[in-house]
């Protein structure tokens, strides 16, 4: 399934007296932490040197993701509403500026972000779909329905040709991988038949050829959410909320290789460290942070943070992660050697995602 939707400007609401104490303190770093808070519908600019707030912009109704553009001089927030709302927030993280939101139409539910290849990519979580955004056009420019409940999360490859989701409720992972371009689709026609000529108005270019796409559906444990693709690109690791369990799939090979008994229950986020070597878990009901071997598979250590988890980032120098503790209202940051909390950040009510955004 896809289309091209011309995207019409819609400014989020929000009260004046909101905006102006949102005004910015000083200029975004070349390095910045970037974190929602779903209770004041913000997205505040963290110093990563001081882990302090230096400017906060409105984030749109019920804030859930944010994912920054590769040249870090953007970021989009998607506004989930449980599956009720269909716009994602962008907003000038070099003017400190929130702009007029993207429309969806029909694609509720907009929740997980990733930004690669000069695109946006998300899930549409009530549509069961995924799709890109490309800023250049201002147009949503591909979907592609998953037929899966509560397509939640996303993972696109550098190259473009591989997605994962992962799907709350089906209990299930899909990989999407494009295949090539096949016989007939502006090329040779198949079978000897001539290709049907596109019918196109006056002065308006033919549509280019759309590359087809295989869906594998993999049965993983009740509740997948968190998930995230080993920096070698080989596994894809999925946190169970239901099971406390984690399903370690082959990336290539498309099935669930090994299940670990994790006792992870009502896990929300799952995150490896850069180097590959550990995997962090966080729990929405739980007073700590789950820390596993990578090549073993086992705990290493829990690492008491507050009363409930979800939105975790990895510095990508490695030095540290940052954890949202939802409930007590704060982030904890971790090092990464000593595996111990050596800061908070107070960033508003109920934080939540959370992005890296660099300058280039």
């Amino acid at each position: 399934m896809w289309w091209t939707m011309k995207l019409k400007p819609a400014l989020c609401f929000v009260p004046l007296f909101v905006v102006a104490a949102l005004s910015a303190q000083s200029a975004t770093p070349a390095k910045s932490l970037l974190i929602l808070s779903k209770t004041d519908h913000t997205l505040s600019i963290v110093d990563p040197a001081a882990l302090k707030v230096i400017a906060k912009m409105p984030s749109g109704p019920d804030p859930h993701e944010v994912i920054a553009s590769t040249d870090g001089k953007m970021a989009y927030i998607s506004n989930y509403g449980g599956g009720s709302y269909n716009t994602i927030t962008p907003v000038d993280l070099v003017a400190q500026k929130s702009l007029p939101a993207i429309e969806l139409g029909p694609l509720r539910g907009p929740h997980g972000l990733v930004f690669t290849g000069g695109k946006l990519w998300f899930t549409a979580e009530a549509a069961k779909v995924i799709g890109s955004y490309d800023p250049a056009t201002n147009k949503i420019d591909w979907v592609m329905g998953t037929g899966q409940n509560r397509t939640h999360m996303i993972f696109v490859t550098a190259d473009l040709k591989r997605i994962v989701t992962s799907n709350i409720t089906s209990a299930t992972m899909t990989i999407l991988e494009k295949l090539p371009m096949p016989a007939g689709r502006g090329g040779a026609p198949v079978g000897g038949a001539p290709s049907p000529t596109p019918q196109v108005r006056p002065g308006e270019p033919p549509p280019s050829p759309q590359p087809d796409w295989s869906e594998t559906v993999i049965a993983v444990g009740r509740g997948a959410e968190g998930f995230d693709v080993s920096p070698d690109g080989k596994e894809i690791w999925a946190a169970n909320a239901g099971d406390g369990t984690i399903s370690i799939v082959d990336f290539a090979a498309k099935k669930v290789i090994e299940t670990v008994n994790a006792n992870v229950a009502t896990a929300n986020r799952l995150k490896f460290t850069p180097d590959g070597k550990r995997v962090f878990v966080a729990s929405l009901r739980s007073e700590t942070a789950a820390v596993f071997d990578a090549a073993s598979r086992k705990e290493i250590k829990r690492i008491p943070i507050g009363h409930g988890a979800a939105g975790t980032e990895m510095q990508p120098d490695g030095s540290r992660v940052f954890i949202a503790c939802t409930p007590d209202d704060y982030v904890v940051v971790i090092d990464l050697k000593s595996l111990e909390v050596v800061g908070k950040i107070d960033a508003g009510k109920q934080p939540d995602g959370m992005a890296w955004a660099e300058r280039k």
